[in-house]
């Protein structure tokens, strides 16, 4: 990647031109906006979680001159409706989400831009929509494996966030250890709304814990908020149990379907949240994509290599 002393910024802070919400059926309402240029280049942002949101910060991905970026809160999300609800909540119905957006711009395709989950949820499009996706982008790879979901809630990060990994984890009895994704569920969706907020808030702060590579007071006060600890908690937690309603590998194995589709991976090389190796894989089965390694950032989007990485790529692209 580039010298660290000569990396990009994020674009500077820009207000959308267009916002608005969007029925998708079934009781789920999407908020949504757009900045850029009306009539540029289309792409479309997926957030983290499941469960997360988008920001003011992930506008300025994108030179707002070249782009024309729609930015939606996923369903549960952010300011979409209901809040924090995770019936008719899934991968494919977001899937749907997406292809219903890109109609309502009247795009014939875009660029799909996701990180951590996001590029899970990008990579489900691709290959369901291959036709509709210009290129991808795609940040701290997760595909959903069952070593990756281990990884986080069982054993392998815990090694290396020891201290937080006990709070985090002890909040469960012992007894109830063996499933902390389960145990966490059943506290997260508990009538009790003392048991509901500290459940996401512990959830949440592990989650925030294994974000950076360096310590992130500001984050970290964030992650603690009961407005976006709730959802986030409730619907990640939700996805895991049910294995992101994907098969086993179903995102590697597929990926025939989007092999013409020109990618661009930035990866952190200590992100601890979703390590180094599943974008290496990827890249493996997709030797046509490019993997961008940043060797001195972790997971967050926020972090200035990874910041850098992503704007050199919608940049690279914004040419295609």
């Amino acid at each position: 990647m580039s010298d660290p002393q000569q990396r990009r910024p994020l674009y500077p802070e820009i207000e959308p031109y267009e916002t608005g919400m969007l029925d998708v059926g079934e009781g789920h309402s999407l908020y949504y906006e757009r900045v850029g240029t009306p009539g540029a280049k289309p792409a479309v942002f997926l957030h983290g979680g499941p469960g997360g949101g988008m920001s003011a910060n992930h506008r300025r991905q994108w030179n707002p001159e070249k782009y024309d970026v729609l930015l939606f809160d996923q369903r549960g999300c952010g300011k979409s409706t209901p809040f924090a609800e995770i019936d008719k909540n899934d991968t494919w119905r977001i899937v749907e989400d997406i292809e219903r957006l890109r109609e309502m711009c009247g795009h014939d395709n875009w660029q799909a831009f996701g990180g951590s989950w996001g590029s899970t949820l990008a990579l489900a499009y691709a290959q369901t929509y291959p036709e509709r996706v210009s290129e991808l982008v795609l940040r701290g790879v997760f595909l959903a494996r069952q070593k990756e979901k281990d990884w986080l809630y069982r054993y392998g990060a815990s090694e290396i966030m020891a201290e937080q990994w006990d709070d985090f984890a002890g909040l469960i009895p012992e007894g109830e250890r063996d499933n902390l994704v389960q145990a966490y569920y059943d506290r997260l969706t508990s009538d009790d709304e003392d048991t509901r907020l500290a459940a996401a808030r512990e959830w949440s702060l592990w989650e925030g814990s294994v974000a950076t590579l360096l310590p992130d007071e500001a984050l970290m006060e964030s992650f603690g908020d009961p407005a976006k600890a709730i959802p986030f908690a409730r619907i990640c937690a939700r996805f895991f149990l049910e294995d992101f309603f994907l098969e086993e590998a179903q995102l590697l194995k597929n990926l025939d379907k989007m092999r013409h589709i020109p990618g661009i991976i930035v990866q952190g090389r200590h992100d601890i949240c979703t390590p180094p190796t599943s974008a290496w894989e990827l890249k493996k089965a997709w030797p046509e994509a490019e993997l961008w390694i940043v060797n001195d950032a972790g997971h967050s989007a926020g972090e200035k290599g990874i910041i850098d990485g992503l704007v050199r790529a919608t940049d690279k692209l914004a040419a295609k």
